[in-house]
């Protein structure tokens, strides 16, 4: 049995370490995550001995622990392209090729998925950013020569956000293995899923999955409509709860922030304890790694529903 859930804790942009997942399996509980200091700076040189566990407030017995460096990644990269984003198509391209640029590896496979009432497989697994891109400019031409994610739905408007999550996340990476997040190129608004918000969230947390969602937001005479600050809200939620990290693509240079990413994605530990109350419970029991050390800050996934 596999259930998951997320949280946040520390003192980097807005919280200080990468927690990437928590897994159940049977009793153990798996959680994978990288460290931080006050300064921003990776830590990769702790061990167990630096790290307390707690499950709903009570100590837990670390059974297993390692650490990983430079781990291969399984992304994949959603772009929002209607019509609330067409100011912003340029901008997704050069985004995009920034990404596929600095970030992928030789090592690291990643699917590219489109989306406006529809959403659409552009570019299945593939190590090439060429391919990519090429495949993205035809998407951009016509989006109908490309198959769709999910069963075919009528949807009356034109933005179905959390469908593209839900079935990025259930219909690629959860049969994947390995390091895996979305990036989430949007502005956070959704007019046609029949999915809902907390549903994209679990099917995430359920599959290990962190969420980067970039920002991109229209204002309205340089000013923040009610329907901004909604799509802000969920952004932020879906990435806090899902362990990744939300990102102002106005305000930062995306080299600055694909940067931090890859070492959020590359570097982590992962440590496993068996739960004093293994109980299932349909509950969510929250979870908490804390490093002694002082100065250092954790980012995770709050803790699991043990469904």
């Amino acid at each position: 049995m596999t259930l998951i859930a997320m949280a946040v804790t520390g003192l980097w942009g807005d919280s200080a370490v990468a927690q990437e997942s928590i897994r159940v399996d049977v009793n153990l509980v798996n959680v994978a995550f990288s460290v931080r200091d006050a300064s921003g700076m990776l830590v990769d040189d702790l061990t167990s001995d630096d790290f307390e566990v707690m499950e709903d407030a009570a100590p837990q017995k670390i059974a297993f622990f390692a650490k990983s460096v430079e781990v291969p990644l399984t992304l994949g990269l959603i772009v929002d392209a209607s019509g609330s984003q067409e100011h912003f198509a340029k901008k997704h391209e050069q985004d995009l090729e920034v990404f596929l640029k600095d970030v992928l590896g030789p090592r690291d496979r990643t699917f590219l998925v489109g989306f406006g009432n529809h959403i659409r497989l552009v570019s299945d697994f593939s190590r090439s950013s060429q391919e990519m891109m090429e495949a993205w400019k035809v998407y951009d031409k016509d989006t109908r020569r490309f198959p769709e994610l999910g069963p075919k739905e009528d949807r009356d408007l034109g933005t179905a956000f959390y469908d593209s999550i839900y079935y990025a996340v259930s219909e690629k990476l959860a049969k994947e293995n390995g390091r895996r997040a979305l990036l989430l190129f949007s502005d956070g608004e959704d007019n046609s899923s029949s999915h809902d918000m907390m549903t994209a969230i679990e099917t995430a947390q359920s599959a290990n999955v962190l969420i980067f969602a970039i920002r991109y937001t229209e204002k309205q005479h340089g000013k923040l409509t009610a329907r901004n600050q909604y799509g802000m809200r969920v952004m932020d939620r879906i990435s806090r709860e899902t362990g990744g990290m939300h990102i102002d693509a106005e305000k930062i240079d995306a080299h600055t922030y694909f940067r931090q990413i890859a070492e959020e994605l590359r570097t982590s530990y992962e440590l496993g304890y068996y739960p004093t109350n293994a109980h299932k419970d349909a509950t969510f029991h929250k979870v908490v790694v804390r490093p002694k050390r002082p100065g250092l800050a954790v980012r995770s996934k709050t803790g699991y529903f043990s469904r």
